[in-house]
């Protein structure tokens, strides 16, 4: 007779084939505990590195367009010790910041970029500083998509060959 409160669970295991997985070290060469993962089948993954650099041209220009506009604007005693454009430009670069953080995760993955700032405040060389980070293992991540043709052509062969599906 089987244990009425024993409660049967179904499971399925996922797999993680070509995934490329980069610990992270801090500056003195520990290891953070931390990585990043690229799924190099991702066929999208070129193009999300394309939106990242697309999104951040946007944001210094965004950045370039506000601070003229306080710049123009006549400036006035602030809440506290700074003036009130020195606190608009503070805020302005706050929100860069956040939207630098968000292209960069377009590419790293949620969370990806404050990993590799690891502890650290976003700042304002932060993206240059982790495109040339990521440089040496964009090669790694290139996928084209004649390798993908050829991976399904090898797994599945003559049935696609026959049906001139990928020709």
């Amino acid at each position: 007779m089987a244990d009425v409160n024993q409660k049967e669970e179904n499971f399925i295991q996922l797999k993680k084939d070509n995934i490329l997985k980069i610990r992270i070290k801090d500056s003195e060469g520990n290891d953070t505990g931390e990585h990043l993962e690229f799924d190099l089948e991702d066929i999208e993954l070129p193009l999300k590195l394309n939106q990242c650099d697309a999104k951040h041209k946007k944001n210094l220009v965004d950045l370039q367009n506000r601070y003229k506009i306080i710049d123009n604007q006549e400036d006035k005693k602030g809440k506290f010790i700074l003036s009130w454009k020195e606190e608009e430009k503070i805020k302005a670069l706050k929100e860069f910041y956040e939207k630098e953080m968000e292209a960069l995760d377009l590419f790293l993955g949620k969370g990806g970029t404050k990993k590799l700032l690891n502890g650290r405040n976003p700042y304002i060389s932060m993206y240059n500083d982790i495109a040339e980070i990521i440089e040496p293992i964009l090669p790694k991540l290139k996928v084209r998509s004649e390798d993908i043709k050829n991976k399904i052509v090898s797994k599945y062969g003559k049935a696609q060959e026959e049906n001139n599906v990928l020709k």
